[in-house]
């Protein structure tokens, strides 16, 4: 019981920070139109496809993901 208790804190902790950094994400003013990204504007439509940007969120995903199953590893969880 008390692993799944400090699972669903971490999980929390996790979901949180998700919230915090898509609220931040709006304001950064590169995110979302960096070169690669792709953009068709024609009449009345509009197709966006951010390539570029979620390239290097996967990669900063992967990042984080990597250091926290380290963290964990280390302390044998």
């Amino acid at each position: 019981m008390d692993t799944l208790a400090k699972t669903l804190i971490i999980l929390g902790v996790v979901i949180a920070l998700l919230g915090v950094i898509l609220l931040i994400a709006g304001r950064i003013p590169f995110l979302g139109r960096l070169p690669g990204d792709i953009v068709i504007q024609r009449d009345g439509f509009v197709f966006y496809f951010p390539l570029m940007t979620s390239i290097i969120v996967s990669i900063l995903l992967t990042i984080v993901f990597t250091v926290i199953g380290q963290f964990m590893a280390r302390r044998g969880g």
